[in-house]
């Protein structure tokens, strides 16, 4: 059941999506009324949480039982005493999963009310606290040390420094003030720091500030099977060609042992900085990193022999991702989704010039893997089926490991194409919530199981580039 309405979409995104769903290649395999009830699912899953927080080690530094044992005592710490199991998964071992207790129905609300903008919601709903740019609005007299319910305002239609809110707003929990009002809306210029330290959030996930930051990464489970996929052996040169802010190319970097060369590119030199910032966090030293537009990453003319950075010569790199800029439908949690179909539509011919480039700089015998973390067909699947057509040198081939499930229908590809593509589909599983007693009674297999489908929403596809003319 349901804890948070089903998300929410402008009338034309919505429209376009209803097609995307009750396309005629879906309903003849499952049936009108099957493909709406997977539709509608996916629709309710999206608005919460993922069931589990996934934290990728990095075994640069050190051993998954070693972080493993200190995550525990840190989450029994914050938990204060709260028994929950930290798990290893069988076919990623560098990654660690926690689950997520929640929601909890049995909370009380305050009189005091604190209004939060919707990405700041949605981080506390995955663990965070609340600090002060997410906070929009506050009860007029609230003082420092006051226990306040927190609310996220997910159409973002409440003003900032309102002192009451009566429009759509979501509960996340309760906690205590650490600022007063006016200190919070100081006129002498934006605070930075804790707002509010979450005690009672509706759903419990440990939060991640300041904890063994060298040593873990926050990553959701499908984006580390990404880099997995991709498969970089030490001494090759690896190319991630839309970076930031870091969490694969650290990855990337780690799983070859530091040994060769990443290439990590970005157009936003803030974001770039990040992945910079990363990689010394993680003391990694083969990340190269470089502000430039990813479409642009050819060159055509010969390069001097001392150039690092791009434009890079035709077939430069062993193996590429394409962890391409997309849509973002597949995240989670989202309660409001605010793109308009302009939007969504415009990152389709984005995609595809970028994956014109990728296979450019791709040697022959090499792997491309493309990426996206959105539900649509025109991004993922038509993508695919593009692909293959345009670029008769690429062949699509098995993932290592494939946990999620199987292409969706709708792009005009075979069954065994479709099973070479790996979707990650929340509505997978049904949305039930997990309690201190259920997770105690359940097995570990099983919530490793329900870990692998109830994550983000994601799509992966692999390519070797043939060695023939």
């Amino acid at each position: 059941m349901s804890f948070f309405p089903k998300i929410s979409f402008q009338c034309e995104v919505e429209e376009y999506l209803t097609k995307v769903f009750r396309n005629n290649e879906l309903i003849t395999a499952l049936g009108p009324q099957e493909a709406e009830n997977k539709y509608q699912s996916l629709l309710r899953h999206l608005s919460h949480p993922p069931g589990f927080t996934t934290v990728r080690v990095n075994t640069h530094l050190a051993s998954v039982k070693q972080v493993k044992k200190l995550l525990f005592e840190e989450i029994q710490k914050q938990f204060k005493g709260l028994c929950v199991p930290v798990l290893e998964h069988p076919k990623l071992q560098d990654i660690l999963l926690i689950p997520v207790i929640g929601p909890r129905r049995d909370l009380k609300k305050h009189a005091s009310e604190v209004i939060v903008g919707a990405q700041c919601g949605y981080a506390v709903l995955r663990g965070a606290h609340v600090y002060v740019p997410g906070i929009v609005s506050t009860s007029r007299f609230l003082k420092a040390g006051d226990l306040v319910s927190v609310y996220s305002d997910i159409e973002g239609k409440c003003k900032r420094g309102a002192k009451e809110f009566d429009g759509v707003k979501v509960f996340l929990g309760n906690g205590i003030s650490e600022l007063s009002r006016s200190e919070i809306f100081s006129s002498s210029g934006p605070l930075k720091g804790l707002g509010i330290r979450m005690i009672e959030p509706v759903y419990l996930s440990p939060s991640f500030d300041n904890v063994l930051p060298s040593h873990l990464f926050l990553q959701n489970l499908p984006s580390v099977v990404v880099s997995h996929i991709l498969n970089p052996q030490p001494g090759e040169k690896i190319l991630d060609m839309c970076a930031a802010p870091g969490g694969k190319t650290t990855h990337l970097a780690t799983l070859m042992h530091d040994q060769g060369e990443v290439i990590a590119m970005d157009k936003i030199a803030n974001k770039v900085k990040k992945i910079k910032q990363n990689a010394e966090l993680l003391q990694l030293n083969c990340i190269k990193a470089f502000c430039f537009d990813g479409t642009k990453a050819v060159s055509v003319e010969k390069r001097e022999d001392k150039q690092e950075g791009p434009p890079f010569l035709p077939e430069s790199f062993d193996r590429i991702l394409l962890d391409a800029p997309c849509s973002g439908m597949g995240q989670r949690p989202n309660m409001a989704y605010s793109s308009t179909l302009k939007e969504v539509t415009s990152y389709q011919p984005l995609q595809r010039k970028l994956f014109t480039v990728a296979v450019k700089l791709l040697k022959r015998g090499g792997v491309l893997v493309y990426s996206t973390c959105t539900i649509t067909l025109s991004e993922n699947e038509e993508q695919v089926a593009w692909a293959l057509k345009t670029f008769p040198c690429l062949q699509l081939h098995p993932q290592e490991p494939h946990i999620g499930g199987e292409g969706m229908k709708g792009a005009g590809l075979s069954l065994d194409q479709l099973k070479l593509l790996q979707r990650f589909d929340p509505s997978a599983v049904t949305l039930q919530g997990m309690d201190i007693n259920s997770l105690q009674d359940s097995r570990e297999d099983d919530l490793i199981s329900l870990a692998n489908k109830d994550c983000i929403g994601f799509f992966i596809a692999k390519f070797i580039k043939s060695n023939s003319k």
